[in-house]
């Protein structure tokens, strides 16, 4: 199934990317049109499923100030939904990627500092299941594009078709 934005929906999208709190009436000013114009076209967004929810983005001083790391995890077979269960009951757990290569899954985790990350390394090795871990630990981030990867993925011709 395809979905088509056209460039007011994607410039709607960038703006609410930058600021998903942002009125509606503001959203209307900065794009020039009208604001019921602007709530429908969230609401169609919303309902066809390009607009799946709204969140938060940490600021800097708390994003600098956690201790960030990737695990690469592998599982033995037949457990992974058990894995995935455990993992998913650690708030320190923040995405988990099915993916190719030498681990099953890739984990990223925040932690407050290198102690409770090492205790959470810990408990992760423990979960039945889980057959190997493999740790790297982030020093700085170089490029994020997390906050506008989706629209500049949408960002091609007026009316082209986009995969849903």
């Amino acid at each position: 199934m395809e979905y088509r934005l056209d460039e007011i929906d994607r410039q709607l999208l960038r703006l609410l990317q930058t600021n998903a709190r942002a009125s509606t009436a503001h959203l209307a000013r900065q794009m020039n049109l009208a604001r019921t114009t602007v709530v429908a076209r969230i609401a169609r967004l919303e309902q066809e499923g390009v607009i799946a929810g709204y969140g938060v983005r940490l600021g800097a001083r708390l994003e600098q100030s956690a201790v960030r790391a990737y695990c690469g995890i592998r599982v033995q077979p037949k457990t992974a939904t058990a894995v995935m269960q455990a993992l998913n009951r650690f708030t320190e757990v923040e995405e988990v990627s099915a993916v190719s290569g030498q681990y099953d899954y890739m984990v990223f985790v925040r932690c407050e500092s290198n102690e409770k990350l090492d205790a959470l390394l810990d408990r992760i090795g423990l979960i039945d299941g889980i057959q190997q871990t493999y740790t790297s630990v982030v020093l700085s981030r170089k490029i994020d594009r997390r906050t506008t990867a989706a629209v500049s993925q949408l960002s091609g011709q007026p009316g082209e078709a986009v995969p849903a």
